[in-house]
């Protein structure tokens, strides 16, 4: 069975956990106690040398890197309408799994992480790269229902949970109504998966 490296308040993990839900795969969550430091031991680098998570082992095959992980579990269980065969509909998937990996992050996953985790550093500079990216995906989301190729596919699996979590950063989401619209059509998806405030409370 595919053990999936885990924890669970991490927005990088959920997309891991929505895709497998997604596709009904059957998997086991393997935790990884990182206030304790455990992803930074020997035994835990052997799997993913980066020290962070999520990573999976698929029955030996070892795979780190939330985006990553998405497109091995789209590309092996042939969920092309997920990850497609098609280079310009690949083309467009990747520019935002590159998003998500980078000013999704770097902006609303890690204003989150000062909140939450009490994370030294400038919140408000990062509040403010935050809502820069926020508002990209916001004016794109007011011409286009999905990120990518007119409909659901790993693209929005990978920028979904930093978006819908932003608040948690002290972002003011009503700043982007088409952003929020998509997150709800998001949420709405069969095989969806919520975590600790996701879907946001009312």
């Amino acid at each position: 069975m595919l053990k999936l490296y885990d924890v669970p308040i991490s927005g990088n993990c959920h997309k891991v956990r929505m895709m497998l839900s997604i596709l009904g795969i059957d998997y086991e969550k393997v935790p990884v106690n990182l206030p304790e430091g455990e992803q930074k031991t020997p035994e835990y680098l052997a799997i993913n040398p980066v020290g962070k998570v999520p990573a999976i082992d698929d029955d030996g095959t070892v795979i780190w890197d939330s985006q990553a992980i998405l497109v091995y579990l789209a590309t092996k269980h042939g969920a092309t309408e997920w990850y497609p065969d098609d280079a310009v509909e690949r083309g467009q998937v990747q520019q935002w799994l590159s998003l998500a990996a980078n000013e999704m992050f770097n902006g609303p996953a890690i204003a989150r992480a000062m909140v939450i985790f009490n994370r030294p550093g400038d919140q408000e500079a990062v509040r403010k790269a935050g809502e820069a990216t926020l508002t990209i995906v916001n004016g794109w989301l007011e011409n286009h229902e999905w990120l990518a190729c007119g409909r659901p596919t790993i693209a929005d699996i990978a920028v979904y949970p930093y978006a819908a979590m932003a608040w948690e950063g002290h972002v003011d989401m009503s700043a982007y109504p088409a952003m929020n619209a998509w997150i709800k059509r998001v949420e709405a998806l069969p095989g969806y998966v919520g975590m600790k405030n996701m879907p946001r409370p009312e």
